[in-house]
C-alpha cells in the first residue's frame, strides 16, 4: 500500500517541482529591479498600504492609481510594505510566487481537462507531460515578463492566478465525490479575482464554455448539473460592479466612454494590437515595455492585421457553435482580450501584459495540434523551445536592471515616443548626467500627451545646470500649455522660492494646493517657501498638514523638526528628528540637524 501512494505522490510533485525550479531560474535576476512608472504612485506614494492593521483603509485604495477599485491588489502591496517597506525584494518575491502559482494552476487545469472523458481517449495517456509542457511554455515565455518583473502589473498576474484557480476548482468538482467543496473554492477564487482586476469579468463565462465543451456536453446539461456553481459565479459580478462604480464606472476617467479617444479609433487600432500579440506569442521579439499611442491612418495600414485577426475571430465564432472544444481555445484568447480591446483607454494601445492569460490558449492550442499530428515525436522540439524561451526571458529581465536601460531599449524600437524620451531624460538627470538629459526632454516636448512632464523635466535639468532664468521661462511655457498642472505650479514655486521671489513663489504654491489639496508634496514645498520667507508658524502648519497626508515621509518630518528648531521649540524639534531617524536611520540631514540641536541646547 505504501509504494502506490508514494508513486502517486511523486507523479504529482515532480512536475510542480520542475515548474518551480525553472521559473526561479529564469526570474532569478529580477529581485533588485527598481520601481518603474506606476510603481511609484502605487507603492512609494500610496498611503493606504502603510499600515496593514488599518484594513479598511487598505481595502479602499485612493483614486487615480493602479490599485484603485482593486482592493485585493492593494492588500497584496500592503503585505509587501509591511515586510520590506519600499525595498523592492519582497515585492519581486511575491510577484514570482504569484506567477508560479498561476503556472501550477494552469498545469492542474490542463492535466485535469485532458483526463476528462471527452479527451481521455485521445490525450489521456500523455495528459501529464502535455500539461507540463503547456505550463512551462506559458510560465517561461518572455511575453510574461512585464506581468512579473514590473511590480504593479501583478494586477494582471494575480488576477490570472485567481482566474485559473476558478477553472481548476470547477474542473476538480466535476469528478469529485464532494463537489460542493470545490465549487465553493471556485466561487471564492472568482470573487477574489473580481476584486483584483476587471478582466476577471469573463471568468464565469469561460467556466460555462469549458463545461459545455469538455464536461457536460451542452449548456443545458452544464446548468442542470452545476446550477449552484453558476449562480455563485454570477453573483461575483456584483462585487465587480460595485468596485467599478467606486471609480466612477471608468477608472477615474482613464477608460471607457467619455475618454478623449474615439471608440472607433481605439477599436481599429486594437485589430493591429491583437495581431501583434499573436506574433509576439510565436516570435517574442522585439518586446517593448511601453509601445505608446498610434492611430490607424488608412486601410492599407490595417489590412495585414485584419487578414489575420478577422478569419481567426470568424473561425472562433463558428467553432464555438459547431466544434466547442476547438472553439474554447479561441474563446479563451479573444474573450480575455475583449475587455481591453473594446474599451478605449487614454494612453495605451499595445500593452504586453494584456496577453498574460490569453497566451495560454496559443501555446496549448499549438501543442495539442502538433501532438495530434506527430504524437510524441515533437516533444524534443518543445523541450528545446522551452529552454530557448527561458534563456530569452532571462535576457529580457536583464533590461529591467535600471530605468535607464529599460527606457533606452524602448527607444531603440520607438524613438519618437514622448514618454520614453522623458523617462530616459529623467534617468540621466538622476545620474547627474544633466547635459545628456536635455535633448531627450526637448524631444519629449514634441509629444502632446507627455508635454507637461517633458517641460518639467527640461526645466529641472536647466536649473540643475545653473541656467535658472531659462528654467523659469520653461516653467512659464509649461503653464501656458497646461495651466491646471499642480506639479508645474509646485516645481515653479520651489524655484522662485529658492531665488528669493517669495511672493511669486507662494502664489504658485497656493495654486498647486488649490488644484491638488490631497497632495502632501504641495504642503511640504509651501512650508519650505514660508520658512525661507521667515514665516515659521504657517510653515509649521503646512508641514503638519503634509504629515497628515503622508505620515511616513522622512523629508517632511525632518523639515518640520527644522522649522520647530528655528522657533526654539527644541523638545518638539528633537522628537521630530528622532522620528525621522526611526523612519530612515541613514537619513543624513536629520542626523546633522539633531547634532546641531544638541549644540544649541548646550549653549
Amino acid at each position: 500500500m505504501q509504494a502506490p501512494s508514494f508513486k502517486r505522490l511523486f507523479q504529482n510533485v515532480w512536475p510542480a517541482a520542475l515548474i518551480a525550479l525553472l521559473t526561479l531560474a529564469v526570474y532569478h535576476n529580477t529581485f533588485s529591479s527598481p520601481l518603474l512608472l506606476d510603481d511609484h504612485t502605487s507603492i512609494s506614494e500610496n498611503h493606504s498600504i502603510r499600515d496593514l492593521s488599518k484594513l479598511g483603509e487598505v481595502l479602499s485604495p485612493p483614486k487615480g492609481i493602479t490599485p484603485s477599485g482593486r482592493p485585493v491588489l492593494n492588500l497584496s502591496l500592503a503585505v509587501n510594505y509591511a515586510i520590506s517597506r519600499k525595498e523592492v525584494w519582497s515585492y519581486h518575491v511575491a510577484n514570482l510566487l504569484i506567477h508560479l502559482g498561476a503556472g501550477l494552476a494552469l498545469f492542474g487545469l490542463a492535466h485535469r481537462t485532458l483526463l476528462l472523458p471527452s479527451l481521455r481517449a485521445r490525450f489521456g495517456a500523455d495528459a501529464r507531460p502535455l500539461a507540463l509542457i503547456a505550463a512551462l511554455l506559458w510560465t517561461l515565455h518572455p511575453l510574461q515578463t512585464e506581468s512579473v518583473t514590473y511590480i504593479v502589473q501583478r494586477a494582471e498576474s494575480l488576477m490570472g492566478l485567481f482566474y485559473l484557480l476558478t477553472l481548476y476548482c470547477y474542473v476538480r468538482s466535476t469528478d469529485s465525490p464532494a463537489p460542493g467543496r470545490w465549487q465553493v473554492l471556485s466561487v471564492a477564487s472568482c470573487a477574489l479575482g473580481m476584486a483584483t482586476k476587471e478582466v476577471m469579468v469573463t471568468a464565469p463565462i469561460m467556466v460555462l464554455l469549458h463545461d459545455r465543451a469538455f464536461a457536460a456536453g451542452s449548456f443545458r446539461e452544464a446548468w442542470r448539473q452545476r446550477r449552484r456553481l453558476y449562480m455563485g459565479l454570477e453573483a461575483t459580478w456584483a462585487i465587480l460592479g460595485f468596485l467599478v462604480a467606486s471609480t466612477g464606472g471608468n477608472r477615474d476617467g482613464t477608460v471607457g466612454p467619455g475618454v478623449e479617444t474615439a471608440w472607433i479609433v481605439y477599436f481599429l487600432a486594437q485589430i493591429k494590437a491583437v495581431a501583434h500579440y499573436l506574433w509576439l506569442s510565436v516570435w517574442p521579439h522585439p518586446l517593448i515595455f511601453e509601445f505608446g499611442w498610434f492611430e490607424i491612418k488608412g486601410f492599407a495600414q490595417l489590412a495585414p492585421s485584419l487578414l489575420v485577426v478577422g478569419p481567426l475571430a470568424g473561425l472562433t465564432l463558428f467553432a464555438l457553435w459547431r466544434h466547442p472544444r476547438l472553439g474554447f481555445l479561441g474563446g479563451w484568447f479573444f474573450g480575455i482580450l475583449a475587455l481591453t480591446s473594446i474599451m478605449p483607454g487614454t494612453t495605451q494601445i499595445i500593452v504586453e501584459h494584456r496577453m498574460y492569460l490569453s497566451l495560454a490558449a496559443v501555446v496549448t492550442g499549438l501543442l495539442l495540434l502538433t501532438h495530434a499530428w506527430w504524437d510524441r515525436r515533437c516533444w524534443p522540439a518543445w523541450i528545446a523551445l522551452i529552454l530557448v524561451l527561458g534563456a530569452v526571458t532571462v535576457r529580457r529581465n536583464h533590461d529591467y536592471r535600471s530605468p535607464l536601460a529599460l527606457w533606452q531599449q524602448t527607444l531603440e524600437h520607438r524613438p519618437d515616443y514622448g514618454l520614453a524620451n522623458y523617462c530616459v531624460g529623467q534617468a540621466l538627470l538622476a545620474e547627474d548626467r544633466t547635459l545628456e538629459s536635455v535633448p531627450y526632454f526637448e524631444r519629449a516636448i514634441k509629444s502632446a500627451p507627455h508635454r507637461t512632464l517633458a517641460y518639467i523635466g527640461l526645466a529641472l535639468a536647466l536649473d540643475h545646470a545653473g541656467r535658472t532664468d531659462d528654467a523659469a521661462k520653461t516653467f512659464e511655457e509649461a503653464l501656458k500649455f497646461k495651466p491646471t498642472s499642480a506639479d508645474t505650479h509646485r516645481y515653479y514655486g520651489a524655484l522662485l522660492s529658492r531665488i528669493g521671489r517669495h511672493r511669486d513663489s507662494l502664489v504658485q504654491l497656493d495654486e498647486a494646493i488649490r488644484l491638488k489639496p490631497e497632495e502632501a508634496k504641495n504642503y511640504n514645498e509651501t512650508g519650505i517657501a514660508l520658512g525661507r520667507a521667515g514665516h515659521l508658524i504657517p510653515a509649521v502648519a503646512n508641514f503638519e498638514r503634509a504629515l497628515e497626508l503622508d505620515p511616513e515621509s522622512v523629508v517632511v518630518v525632518n523639515n518640520l523638526g527644522y522649522a520647530l528648531m528655528r522657533l526654539a521649540r527644541f523638545d518638539e524639534a528633537r522628537a521630530r528628528f528622532q522620528q525621522a531617524l526611526r523612519l530612515d536611520p541613514d537619513y543624513i540631514s536629520a542626523r546633522t540637524n539633531l547634532a546641531h540641536l544638541a549644540k544649541l541646547t548646550k549653549q
